[in-house]
């Protein structure tokens, strides 16, 4: 980088003037190797050889808070001129040459004397966000000649939970301001989610949402399924991220459901009694007979409370063994907490054993069976086939095993039609059936002589 000229020049003096009275004056008093004027041979060879130059430029260097980091300056011609770090926003001389100004201890140089272009090294370890800025190289030429290298110093978030909200506790239907702050470089950005994954319900704008983004996050009116732990995230794309939980806690009186407020039961069988149960915080839940007194575990009686999901859930139960009729009457479940009480009736009755009938291995089918029947007729015989229906014909699991083509019949069977003689039909014509399909023969048959 060329030196500074013109008003660039002299606001870069005037802004370095302490800085360079102090280096010039270290020179010019040879405490740190520089020629002495006076000398004629010394004056001859700085006119011969050529100024110094910067043959490289200072990287920029991002690092992580912490880390060690080194700047580069590589100059040729250096002869018996001078080279000193800086830094340029605190306005502090950390080196010159191979000697260290800065009381900082983290902060060293090295010279790299084989390197055919020169290289002076700014070591700076373990370093802090303080650190970042611009990083000066000068060479102490009657023009100073100076290049300069950025430092970016990255740190990764951390939640400041001296201003961030802890664990809440409210009622239900109050509102609730979470506010989560986070430091870091760059700055952090914040997003909140529900621990669980369940989404956030955002009041002011009636939406529901699986992250909310911002350093705060409100509920309003919040209700029991807004109870649970919430997760604040800091994050500035420089890992790791870090996160904060913070608990809302909502509390409500008990409140009760019951499944059955009616159960029957015989003399002699066992029976569970169920009430379900909300309350936040956790209830005292108990059990009671008409008279109000406690129902204590016994070997008649055993009671329990199965908590369910979420945790402001559960479920009282009451087992009662051999029921007697001194058993039956009305039982209340009770549930309290700080928020208020509740209580619910449950009536047992004396009922009828249950009875149990065994499935039917057999059903009712109808099949049709067709016969050929002779009918003597005035004319002649006739013959035609009808349809005889057998009902109520009952069969067993393996009815397939059966002959089929046999079909008993039975006298006493109410659903079947009876078989008659044919000629007791025909002489007797006694039944409605026979007469009908005799007229029925006697028409085909003379439809038959006329069609001759």
């Amino acid at each position: 980088m060329a030196p500074f000229d013109g008003a660039g020049a002299f606001l870069m003096m005037a802004t370095l003037l302490p800085v360079k009275l102090l280096l010039f004056g270290l020179l010019a008093h040879g405490g740190l190797g520089s020629p002495s004027p006076s000398s004629n041979t010394g004056m001859v060879a700085n006119a011969v050889l050529e100024d110094p130059e910067f043959t490289d430029v200072i990287e920029n260097i991002t690092v992580p808070a912490g880390r060690n980091v080194k700047l580069a300056c590589s100059v040729k011609n250096l002869g018996s001129y001078k080279v000193a770090w800086m830094h340029f926003e605190q306005s502090a001389i950390l080196t010159v040459h191979n000697h260290v100004i800065t009381r900082n201890p983290r902060i060293s140089v090295t010279h790299d004397k084989h390197d055919k272009h020169k290289t002076w090294f700014l070591h700076i370890t373990n370093v802090q966000e303080e650190d970042k800025g611009r990083y000066m190289c000068q060479i102490n030429t009657v023009t100073a000649k100076t290049q300069f290298g950025y430092l970016h110093v990255v740190v990764p978030p951390n939640i400041d939970d001296s201003v961030s909200s802890s664990d809440v506790i409210v009622r239900e239907g109050a509102n609730v301001t979470l506010r989560c702050k986070a430091t870091g470089s760059p700055p952090p950005s914040i997003k909140w989610k529900r621990d669980d994954n369940t989404k956030i319900a955002i009041t002011r704008n009636n939406s529901v949402v699986l992250e909310w983004e911002g350093d705060v996050l409100t509920l309003s009116r919040v209700s029991r399924y807004d109870m649970g732990a919430y997760l604040c995230i800091a994050t500035n794309g420089v890992p790791p991220s870090v996160s904060k939980r913070i608990k809302v806690s909502v509390d409500f009186p008990p409140m009760l459901w019951i499944p059955h407020q009616l159960v029957g039961i015989p003399v002699g069988y066992n029976v569970t009694l169920e009430c379900n149960i909300e309350a936040h915080p956790t209830s005292l839940n108990y059990w009671t007979r008409e008279n109000d007194q406690m129902i204590h575990d016994s070997q008649k009686y055993k009671t329990d409370t199965i908590p369910g999901n979420p945790s402001y859930k559960s479920v009282m139960r009451l087992h009662i063994g051999e029921v007697q009729h001194s058993d039956y009457g009305i039982y209340k479940c009770i549930a309290k907490n700080p928020r208020g009480e509740t209580d619910g009736s449950i009536r047992l009755y004396s009922s009828s054993p249950p009875t149990t009938i065994p499935p039917s291995t057999t059903e009712s089918i109808t099949t049709t069976v067709p016969s050929t029947r002779v009918y003597e007729s005035p004319y002649g015989l006739s013959t035609m086939t009808i349809n005889h229906f057998d009902k109520g014909i009952r069969y067993q699991s393996d009815y397939n095993q059966l002959d089929r083509s046999e079909h008993k019949t039975s006298d006493t069977s109410p659903n079947r039609d009876r078989s008659v003689d044919e000629s007791s039909e025909v002489n007797g014509a006694t039944s409605s059936f026979v007469r009908w399909t005799t007229l029925f023969a006697l028409i085909l048959h003379m439809l038959l002589l006329l069609h001759q």
